[in-house]
């Protein structure tokens, strides 16, 4: 299975929950995901609202026959900066959270250990208007590892299943 066949197989599993865009990406993502959700609690008729909040998720998708620590530093920061530019933190604001998802052929060693130690969290007014958090999954098809930084656990059974 080469890189963009598996790309095809890990986008219907997000394409449930987030509206999944693959033509007209910016570089160099081959694929990008959004999630959006609004949340409001009433109390018996709907102007008597109690509370209301918002959260999102955008998910950057990469693909690379070979991905070196230089290339992860930068789509780091690129998936990074691009999904907090869509924060608009308000008293309503819960979360907006920031997903990298690598689909290489090979990952070199450095590329493995700086994984681990890429993470990013950031609060907005302490905390009162909400926050982001980075996740950070890639798979390497010629072994089937899938290697992930702490916050992206969680995404590494979704990722590992699509090599089956």
């Amino acid at each position: 299975m080469n890189v963009q066949e598996a790309l095809e197989k890990l986008l219907p599993s997000f394409r449930r929950y987030y509206n999944v865009k693959t033509e007209d990406v910016a570089e160099p993502f081959a694929a990008e995901a959004v999630f959006q959700s609004h949340n409001e609690q009433y109390f018996l008729i709907k102007s008597a609202r109690i509370s209301e909040a918002n959260s999102n998720e955008f998910a950057y998708f990469y693909t690379a026959d070979s991905l070196n620590a230089e290339e992860l530093k930068e789509l780091d920061r690129c998936a990074w900066e691009r999904g907090t530019e869509n924060v608009q933190p308000n008293y309503y604001h819960r979360s907006t959270d920031v997903a990298l998802i690598i689909l290489a052929e090979k990952i070199d060693e450095e590329a493995k250990k700086l994984m681990k130690k890429l993470n990013h969290s950031k609060s907005y007014q302490f905390g009162l208007q909400g926050y982001s958090n980075y996740r950070l999954v890639a798979l390497e098809l010629s072994t089937g590892k899938v290697f992930h930084n702490r916050q992206g656990q969680n995404l590494k059974k979704l990722v590992g299943n699509i090599i089956k």
